[in-house]
């Protein structure tokens, strides 16, 4: 069902439903995965969603790529499963006016924001659906990398599957994507060192303070996401693969202009990332305190 509302109410929806993902970890839109062969679409169009509805529909963890609205849903001759929570598609309408004119003399044409409710297939019962066929795997792994990842210390559990890339504080694992579906073998590490060094933060190993899910924008959010990508960078760097450095430069500049370029805080997060990137890779030596004389 369509709704008609105003621009700020779509952009409340909007904002609330990405703040939502952002203070749980997730940032929907930092991707170095294809996803074309899984798109997202309508199920019944099989138009891909793109732009911010993508982004929305991201948010959702679905495996399949497809959605439908429960009247389609209902024309399929299935149904959405009682308790299902939709999600929002939102696109411009636009009518004529009737007292403003345009440049070339013509009724002025005005835009405003709506949206509508879809859901995931998965989310559905009665209709008949099969997933798309997953990327070639052209996967290669690394294997100085693969023993890395396979020997961190207490690792959480790594799940594969899905569309995103995010570390649940609360459940303690990592959540990535199929291997065969970054754009490079070490894209691939890149994001899972990244993700593996978030959890380097919970109470149960470095303790940075994860579990209290700090919201997106706010200082601790903004220097963990920092220590992650320069962990991630670390090592990376320590076994020798280029990754994503240009990537990782631009991203942590952003976090840092988001600080007002805090100085400080690039020396602090980069204490706290070669920790992280320690921990990843084994090197746990206690600390030696140094005291003053």
């Amino acid at each position: 069902m369509k709704n008609e509302v105003t621009k700020k109410d779509v952009y409340e929806i909007v904002t609330e439903r990405i703040i939502e993902q952002l203070n749980q970890g997730v940032i929907p839109w930092h991707k170095s995965w294809r996803t074309d062969s899984t798109a997202l679409c309508n199920f019944v169009s099989k138009k891909a969603y793109k732009g911010m509805n993508s982004i929305l529909l991201n948010c959702g963890q679905f495996k399949a790529p497809y959605f439908l609205t429960y009247k389609q849903a209902k024309e399929l001759g299935g149904n959405v499963k009682a308790g299902e929570k939709g999600m929002p598609v939102i696109y411009w309408n636009f009518v004529e006016s009737k007292t403003e004119l345009d440049y070339n003399g013509k009724p002025k044409k005005i835009g405003f924001l709506r949206y509508y409710t879809v859901f995931n297939i998965e989310q559905t019962e009665g209709i008949e659906w099969s997933m798309p066929e997953l990327p070639e795997n052209n996967f290669n792994p690394i294997e100085q990398a693969e023993t890395v990842a396979s020997n961190m210390p207490e690792a959480p559990n790594v799940l594969f599957g899905g569309n995103r890339a995010f570390y649940s504080p609360a459940l303690d694992f990592v959540q990535m994507p199929l291997k065969q579906s970054f754009e490079t073998n070490e894209a691939y590490y890149s994001v899972l060192f990244h993700e593996l060094a978030h959890s380097t933060g919970h109470s149960k190993r470095l303790n940075r303070g994860l579990e209290k899910n700090a919201g997106f924008g706010s200082e601790s959010y903004s220097k963990e996401e920092l220590v992650a990508e320069m962990a991630s960078a670390f090592v990376c760097s320590s076994i020798g693969l280029e990754s994503r450095i240009p990537d990782n430069a631009s991203y942590i500049a952003s976090w840092i202009k988001a600080l007002k370029g805090d100085s400080k805080l690039v020396v602090l997060a980069s204490g706290k990332a070669q920790k992280a990137a320690d921990w990843i890779l084994g090197n746990l030596e206690p600390e030696i305190e140094i005291v003053s004389e």
